[in-house]
């Protein structure tokens, strides 16, 4: 199977790079009024959410608008290992651009990490991806980060409202999946939100 999600993943990044920087930000200014409007987000204390990188779906306009909403949110910092360590977004400024390997620099926070398990505290979980099918399931990136974040989630009876942020031809009817594989609760693209029965 992994073969299958390497060549989808594939397809999907080249579509994702071949967008302008227009495109990029006029697409996140539509995913944060959207996303905005979740009765799940009007209603959270705790968003765990994540800086998205090059021509991923914007999400900058989103966590300040949660933050001003006084909500706190968390962003990952990814350890050697690929588990995720989170800390407090409190603005841009609260953010240091970090080089893991030869991967991709990321933003993450900059001040008090909080441990894998801060994540549990959350009311919804943003989570990142390059495509959700009709039943919720999620194609992730395939460093395994998130599918951790979920079996934290599940192993201490954690049950936020997990949302994927994507561009709208990103929704497919379906996407190939393995065992560990877990649905989510919705998907919001600029045009839209589709909920899927809760897992």
């Amino acid at each position: 199977m992994e073969p299958v999600k390497r060549a989808v993943r594939r397809r999907f990044l080249a579509a994702r790079n071949a967008l302008t920087p227009a495109d990029v930000m006029n697409a996140a200014s539509a995913l944060a009024e959207r996303a905005l409007g979740l009765p799940e987000l009007a209603h959270a204390r705790t968003v765990a959410a994540y800086v998205s990188v090059g021509t991923e779906p914007g999400t900058l306009a989103l966590l300040d608008a949660l933050h001003a909403r006084g909500v706190r949110v968390l962003l990952p910092a990814l350890l050697d290992d690929n588990d995720l360590d989170w800390g407090e977004y409190t603005g841009e400024g609260s953010l240091t651009r970090v080089q893991h390997g030869g991967k991709t620099a990321l933003l993450e926070p900059a001040g008090e990490r909080l441990g894998p398990q801060a994540v549990t505290a959350a009311d919804v979980v943003l989570l990142p991806g390059l495509a959700v099918d009709a039943r919720g399931m999620r194609l992730g990136r395939g460093g395994g980060s998130y599918d951790r974040v979920l079996a934290r989630l599940e192993r201490a009876g954690a049950r936020p409202a997990l949302v994927v942020l994507l561009y709208d031809t990103e929704v497919v009817t379906r996407v190939p999946e393995e065992p560990h594989d877990r649905p989510v609760h919705a998907v919001v693209t600029p045009s839209g939100v589709r909920r899927f029965s809760a897992p």
